[in-house]
Protein backbone atom coordinates (compact mmCIF):
# COMPACT_ATOMS: atom_id res chain seq x y z
CA UNK A 1 0.00 0.00 0.00
CA UNK A 2 1.23 3.53 -0.73
CA UNK A 3 1.69 6.29 1.65
CA UNK A 4 -0.29 9.37 2.61
CA UNK A 5 1.10 12.20 1.26
CA UNK A 6 -1.86 14.34 2.05
CA UNK A 7 -4.56 13.18 5.34
CA UNK A 8 -7.99 15.64 5.69
CA UNK A 9 -9.68 14.92 8.66
CA UNK A 10 -13.21 16.11 9.69
CA UNK A 11 -12.66 19.17 8.20
CA UNK A 12 -15.21 22.38 8.62
CA UNK A 13 -15.18 25.41 6.79
CA UNK A 14 -17.68 28.72 7.31
CA UNK A 15 -17.91 31.94 5.82
CA UNK A 16 -19.58 34.64 7.92
CA UNK A 17 -22.38 36.91 6.00
CA UNK A 18 -24.36 39.42 6.05
CA UNK A 19 -27.34 36.70 5.90
CA UNK A 20 -25.72 34.57 8.68
CA UNK A 21 -23.33 31.69 8.24
CA UNK A 22 -22.52 30.12 5.03
CA UNK A 23 -21.15 26.19 6.38
CA UNK A 24 -19.95 25.47 3.09
CA UNK A 25 -17.76 22.68 4.09
CA UNK A 26 -19.45 20.47 6.47
CA UNK A 27 -16.71 17.61 8.05
CA UNK A 28 -14.70 16.40 5.03
CA UNK A 29 -12.17 13.62 5.27
CA UNK A 30 -10.04 11.87 2.46
CA UNK A 31 -6.64 11.06 1.89
CA UNK A 32 -3.91 11.71 -0.95
CA UNK A 33 -1.81 8.30 -1.76
CA UNK A 34 1.89 9.52 -3.17
CA UNK A 35 1.74 9.23 -6.75
CA UNK A 36 -1.66 9.49 -7.30
CA UNK A 37 -4.28 11.60 -8.58
CA UNK A 38 -7.68 11.96 -6.72
CA UNK A 39 -11.03 13.61 -8.25
CA UNK A 40 -13.50 15.88 -6.07
CA UNK A 41 -16.59 16.40 -8.30
CA UNK A 42 -19.52 17.87 -8.02
CA UNK A 43 -21.69 20.81 -8.62
CA UNK A 44 -21.12 24.20 -8.25
CA UNK A 45 -21.38 25.24 -4.59
CA UNK A 46 -20.92 21.96 -3.44
CA UNK A 47 -17.45 22.88 -1.71
CA UNK A 48 -14.53 21.64 -3.95
CA UNK A 49 -12.82 24.47 -4.27
CA UNK A 50 -13.03 25.84 -0.84
CA UNK A 51 -11.65 22.78 0.20
CA UNK A 52 -8.60 23.45 -2.01
CA UNK A 53 -8.19 26.41 -0.73
CA UNK A 54 -8.20 25.22 2.78
CA UNK A 55 -5.51 22.96 2.32
CA UNK A 56 -3.04 25.90 0.90
CA UNK A 57 -4.67 27.89 4.15
CA UNK A 58 -6.07 30.43 1.56
CA UNK A 59 -9.25 31.25 3.25
CA UNK A 60 -9.80 34.51 3.99
CA UNK A 61 -9.97 35.46 7.50
CA UNK A 62 -12.62 37.42 7.85
CA UNK A 63 -15.10 36.65 6.93
CA UNK A 64 -14.16 33.01 6.45
CA UNK A 65 -12.35 30.73 8.85
CA UNK A 66 -11.68 26.90 9.33
CA UNK A 67 -13.74 25.80 12.19
CA UNK A 68 -12.39 22.27 12.85
CA UNK A 69 -10.41 19.02 11.22
CA UNK A 70 -6.48 19.09 10.42
CA UNK A 71 -5.44 18.83 7.35
CA UNK A 72 -1.63 16.29 8.09
CA UNK A 73 0.70 16.80 4.90
CA UNK A 74 4.14 14.87 5.50
CA UNK A 75 3.74 14.32 9.49
CA UNK A 76 2.57 17.90 10.17
CA UNK A 77 -0.92 19.50 10.58
CA UNK A 78 -1.02 22.75 7.95
CA UNK A 79 -3.56 24.14 10.08
CA UNK A 80 -1.02 24.31 12.94
CA UNK A 81 1.44 26.28 10.79
CA UNK A 82 2.31 30.04 11.14
CA UNK A 83 1.47 32.10 8.55
CA UNK A 84 5.16 32.36 7.59
CA UNK A 85 5.66 28.84 7.92
CA UNK A 86 3.07 28.15 5.09
CA UNK A 87 4.79 30.32 2.85
CA UNK A 88 7.69 28.42 2.73
CA UNK A 89 5.04 25.34 2.15
CA UNK A 90 3.13 27.02 -0.65
CA UNK A 91 4.65 26.58 -4.12
CA UNK A 92 7.40 24.45 -2.55
CA UNK A 93 5.15 21.87 -0.94
CA UNK A 94 2.03 22.18 -2.46
CA UNK A 95 1.71 23.81 -5.60
CA UNK A 96 -1.58 25.03 -7.03
CA UNK A 97 -3.47 25.50 -10.27
CA UNK A 98 -6.38 28.14 -10.26
CA UNK A 99 -9.40 27.84 -13.10
CA UNK A 100 -8.42 31.31 -15.18
CA UNK A 101 -4.65 31.27 -16.94
CA UNK A 102 -5.01 34.57 -17.43
CA UNK A 103 -5.92 36.19 -14.18
CA UNK A 104 -3.64 34.02 -12.50
CA UNK A 105 -0.67 35.68 -15.29
CA UNK A 106 0.46 38.90 -14.54
CA UNK A 107 0.22 40.87 -17.68
CA UNK A 108 2.82 42.77 -16.90
CA UNK A 109 5.27 40.90 -16.19
CA UNK A 110 7.49 38.45 -19.19
CA UNK A 111 6.62 34.23 -18.47
CA UNK A 112 10.26 33.76 -17.24
CA UNK A 113 10.32 36.07 -14.41
CA UNK A 114 6.57 34.86 -13.37
CA UNK A 115 8.36 31.02 -13.67
CA UNK A 116 11.49 32.18 -11.68
CA UNK A 117 10.06 34.36 -8.91
CA UNK A 118 8.85 30.89 -7.25
CA UNK A 119 12.52 29.30 -7.66
CA UNK A 120 14.17 32.24 -6.48
CA UNK A 121 11.70 32.76 -3.23
CA UNK A 122 12.19 28.71 -2.48
CA UNK A 123 15.50 28.04 -3.49
CA UNK A 124 19.37 29.15 -3.21
CA UNK A 125 20.37 29.51 -6.58
CA UNK A 126 21.47 32.72 -8.99
CA UNK A 127 19.25 34.57 -11.66
CA UNK A 128 21.22 32.04 -14.50
CA UNK A 129 20.68 28.58 -12.80
CA UNK A 130 16.67 30.04 -12.06
CA UNK A 131 16.45 30.94 -15.96
CA UNK A 132 17.98 27.35 -16.61
CA UNK A 133 15.16 25.86 -14.66
CA UNK A 134 12.82 27.69 -16.07
CA UNK A 135 13.31 26.52 -19.85
CA UNK A 136 13.34 22.81 -18.07
CA UNK A 137 10.21 23.57 -17.23
CA UNK A 138 8.76 24.88 -20.45
CA UNK A 139 10.03 22.17 -22.22
CA UNK A 140 8.39 19.84 -19.85
CA UNK A 141 5.39 21.07 -20.53
CA UNK A 142 5.77 21.18 -24.02
CA UNK A 143 5.69 24.72 -24.94
CA UNK A 144 8.11 24.94 -28.18
CA UNK A 145 11.52 27.23 -28.68
CA UNK A 146 11.40 27.79 -24.79
CA UNK A 147 14.39 30.04 -24.37
CA UNK A 148 12.38 32.61 -26.67
CA UNK A 149 9.44 32.35 -24.74
CA UNK A 150 10.75 33.14 -21.50
CA UNK A 151 11.24 37.06 -23.16
CA UNK A 152 7.35 37.29 -23.90
CA UNK A 153 4.51 38.18 -22.12
CA UNK A 154 1.02 36.27 -21.25
CA UNK A 155 -1.14 37.78 -24.13
CA UNK A 156 1.00 36.34 -26.89
CA UNK A 157 0.03 32.86 -25.88
CA UNK A 158 -2.93 30.97 -26.36
CA UNK A 159 -5.31 29.86 -23.64
CA UNK A 160 -4.05 26.53 -23.99
CA UNK A 161 -0.40 27.84 -23.75
CA UNK A 162 -0.76 29.95 -21.10
CA UNK A 163 -2.37 26.79 -19.03
CA UNK A 164 0.71 25.12 -20.04
CA UNK A 165 2.95 27.90 -18.61
CA UNK A 166 0.73 28.05 -15.17
CA UNK A 167 1.20 24.24 -14.57
CA UNK A 168 5.13 24.90 -15.43
CA UNK A 169 4.90 27.48 -12.82
CA UNK A 170 3.19 25.34 -10.08
CA UNK A 171 5.70 22.33 -11.16
CA UNK A 172 9.17 24.31 -10.97
CA UNK A 173 9.79 23.78 -7.37
CA UNK A 174 9.05 20.21 -7.71
CA UNK A 175 6.31 20.16 -5.00
CA UNK A 176 4.85 16.79 -3.68
CA UNK A 177 1.12 17.94 -4.27
CA UNK A 178 -0.49 19.55 -6.81
CA UNK A 179 -3.79 21.25 -6.50
CA UNK A 180 -5.37 21.85 -10.14
CA UNK A 181 -9.28 23.71 -9.50
CA UNK A 182 -11.22 23.42 -12.57
CA UNK A 183 -7.69 23.35 -15.11
CA UNK A 184 -9.75 22.57 -17.90
CA UNK A 185 -12.96 24.45 -17.58
CA UNK A 186 -11.94 27.97 -20.01
CA UNK A 187 -10.34 25.57 -22.73
CA UNK A 188 -12.49 24.05 -25.64
CA UNK A 189 -12.75 20.09 -25.64
CA UNK A 190 -9.44 19.40 -28.19
CA UNK A 191 -7.44 21.72 -25.51
CA UNK A 192 -8.52 20.08 -22.70
CA UNK A 193 -7.15 16.72 -23.90
CA UNK A 194 -3.91 18.07 -24.35
CA UNK A 195 -3.80 19.48 -21.13
CA UNK A 196 -5.22 15.94 -19.40
CA UNK A 197 -2.94 14.07 -21.00
CA UNK A 198 -0.12 16.64 -19.84
CA UNK A 199 -1.02 15.86 -16.13
CA UNK A 200 -0.47 12.47 -17.13
CA UNK A 201 2.97 12.30 -18.80
CA UNK A 202 3.72 15.13 -15.75
CA UNK A 203 2.90 12.83 -12.71
CA UNK A 204 4.56 9.73 -14.72
CA UNK A 205 8.18 11.96 -14.90
CA UNK A 206 8.18 13.66 -11.74
CA UNK A 207 5.83 11.55 -9.14
CA UNK A 208 3.60 14.26 -7.80
CA UNK A 209 0.52 13.61 -6.49
CA UNK A 210 -2.59 15.22 -7.84
CA UNK A 211 -6.16 16.84 -6.20
CA UNK A 212 -8.09 17.74 -9.28
CA UNK A 213 -11.04 19.49 -8.64
CA UNK A 214 -14.00 19.80 -11.55
CA UNK A 215 -17.54 19.63 -12.11
CA UNK A 216 -16.97 17.35 -15.32
CA UNK A 217 -16.93 13.52 -14.82
CA UNK A 218 -15.78 13.35 -18.81
CA UNK A 219 -12.41 15.06 -17.16
CA UNK A 220 -11.61 12.75 -14.38
CA UNK A 221 -12.95 9.39 -16.34
CA UNK A 222 -9.18 10.22 -18.40
CA UNK A 223 -6.63 11.09 -15.31
CA UNK A 224 -8.41 10.12 -11.89
CA UNK A 225 -7.47 7.42 -9.67
CA UNK A 226 -10.09 7.55 -6.93
CA UNK A 227 -12.97 9.92 -7.14
CA UNK A 228 -14.76 11.39 -4.51
CA UNK A 229 -18.17 13.18 -4.86
CA UNK A 230 -19.34 16.14 -2.85
CA UNK A 231 -22.31 17.16 -2.23
CA UNK A 232 -23.53 20.02 -0.26
CA UNK A 233 -20.22 20.46 1.88
CA UNK A 234 -19.87 16.86 2.29
CA UNK A 235 -18.51 13.62 0.79
CA UNK A 236 -21.12 11.17 0.03
CA UNK A 237 -19.33 8.84 -1.87
CA UNK A 238 -15.54 7.85 -2.76
CA UNK A 239 -14.05 5.16 -5.08
CA UNK A 240 -11.96 4.10 -7.22
CA UNK A 241 -12.58 5.55 -10.92
CA UNK A 242 -14.00 2.12 -11.62
CA UNK A 243 -16.18 2.22 -9.03
CA UNK A 244 -17.75 5.26 -9.29
CA UNK A 245 -18.23 4.98 -13.22
CA UNK A 246 -19.69 1.20 -13.30
CA UNK A 247 -20.76 0.46 -10.15
CA UNK A 248 -22.01 4.23 -8.43
CA UNK A 249 -24.18 3.75 -5.54
CA UNK A 250 -25.20 7.01 -4.14
CA UNK A 251 -27.87 8.56 -5.73
CA UNK A 252 -26.78 11.97 -6.43
CA UNK A 253 -23.50 9.82 -8.08
CA UNK A 254 -25.94 8.02 -10.32
CA UNK A 255 -27.77 11.44 -11.25
CA UNK A 256 -24.15 12.89 -12.01
CA UNK A 257 -23.50 10.04 -14.65
CA UNK A 258 -26.91 10.14 -16.31
CA UNK A 259 -26.63 14.09 -16.91
CA UNK A 260 -23.10 13.09 -19.25
CA UNK A 261 -23.03 12.65 -22.86
CA UNK A 262 -22.19 8.93 -23.89
CA UNK A 263 -20.78 8.15 -26.74
CA UNK A 264 -21.82 4.70 -26.12
CA UNK A 265 -25.76 5.19 -25.95
CA UNK A 266 -26.55 6.68 -29.39
CA UNK A 267 -30.49 8.77 -29.07
CA UNK A 268 -30.40 8.61 -25.41
CA UNK A 269 -31.75 11.56 -23.92
CA UNK A 270 -29.88 12.95 -20.81
CA UNK A 271 -31.81 12.92 -17.38
CA UNK A 272 -31.13 16.07 -15.49
CA UNK A 273 -31.26 16.13 -11.33
CA UNK A 274 -34.58 18.18 -10.42
CA UNK A 275 -34.73 20.33 -8.15
CA UNK A 276 -31.97 22.09 -6.29
CA UNK A 277 -29.04 22.10 -3.47
CA UNK A 278 -30.27 22.88 -0.03
CA UNK A 279 -29.15 25.84 1.39
CA UNK A 280 -25.79 25.98 3.32
CA UNK A 281 -27.27 28.95 5.64
CA UNK A 282 -29.07 26.65 7.50
CA UNK A 283 -28.13 23.05 5.60
CA UNK A 284 -30.48 19.62 6.41
CA UNK A 285 -28.79 17.93 9.50
CA UNK A 286 -29.93 14.76 8.06
CA UNK A 287 -29.17 13.64 4.11
CA UNK A 288 -28.88 16.98 2.18
CA UNK A 289 -29.86 15.07 -0.84
CA UNK A 290 -33.49 13.43 0.41
CA UNK A 291 -35.31 16.60 -1.22
CA UNK A 292 -34.33 15.69 -4.76
CA UNK A 293 -33.83 11.67 -4.42
CA UNK A 294 -36.36 9.73 -6.29
CA UNK A 295 -35.19 6.78 -3.87
CA UNK A 296 -35.78 8.93 -0.59
CA UNK A 297 -37.15 6.89 2.99
CA UNK A 298 -38.53 8.19 6.02
CA UNK A 299 -35.25 7.89 8.23
CA UNK A 300 -33.46 9.52 4.99
CA UNK A 301 -35.31 13.35 6.11
CA UNK A 302 -34.24 12.54 10.08
CA UNK A 303 -31.01 10.85 10.32
CA UNK A 304 -27.81 11.86 8.53
CA UNK A 305 -26.59 8.09 7.29
CA UNK A 306 -24.35 6.09 8.46
CA UNK A 307 -21.00 5.68 6.34
CA UNK A 308 -20.84 2.09 4.18
CA UNK A 309 -17.71 0.50 3.41
CA UNK A 310 -18.46 -1.34 0.26
CA UNK A 311 -15.22 -2.39 -0.31
CA UNK A 312 -11.57 -1.06 0.61
CA UNK A 313 -11.83 2.10 -1.32
CA UNK A 314 -15.65 2.02 -1.63
CA UNK A 315 -17.65 3.95 0.75
CA UNK A 316 -20.63 6.00 0.75
CA UNK A 317 -23.21 8.32 2.85
CA UNK A 318 -25.97 6.55 1.95
CA UNK A 319 -29.45 4.67 3.91
CA UNK A 320 -29.84 2.65 0.87
CA UNK A 321 -27.07 0.64 1.17
CA UNK A 322 -27.61 0.16 5.09
CA UNK A 323 -27.58 -3.58 5.70
CA UNK A 324 -31.03 -3.06 7.40
CA UNK A 325 -32.33 -0.92 4.66
CA UNK A 326 -31.28 -3.81 1.86
CA UNK A 327 -33.22 -6.28 3.94
CA UNK A 328 -36.51 -4.25 4.08
CA UNK A 329 -36.12 -3.45 0.17
CA UNK A 330 -35.54 -7.22 -0.35
CA UNK A 331 -38.16 -8.84 -2.66
CA UNK A 332 -40.26 -11.10 -0.43
CA UNK A 333 -40.43 -14.98 -1.00
CA UNK A 334 -44.42 -16.29 -0.74
CA UNK A 335 -44.42 -19.88 -0.15
CA UNK A 336 -47.28 -21.42 -0.96
CA UNK A 337 -48.07 -24.90 0.95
Amino acid sequence: MKDNVLSVQDLHVSFTTYGGEVQAVRGVSFHLQKGETLAIVGESGCGKSVTSQSIMRLIPDPPGRITNGSIMFNGKDLLKLTEKEMRGVRGADISMIFQDPMTALNPTLTIGEQIMEGILQHENISKKEASVKAVEMLTLVGIPHPVERLKQYPHQFSGGMRQRIVIAMALVCQPDVLIADEPTTALDVTIQAQILELFKEVQLKTGVSIILITHDLGVVAQVADRIAVMYAGKIVEEGTRREIFYTPQHPYTQGLLKSVPRLDLVGSDLIPIAGSPPDLFSPPAACPFAARCEKAMEVCDRVYPVKTKLTNDHHVDCWLQDPRAKSMLSPITLTIS
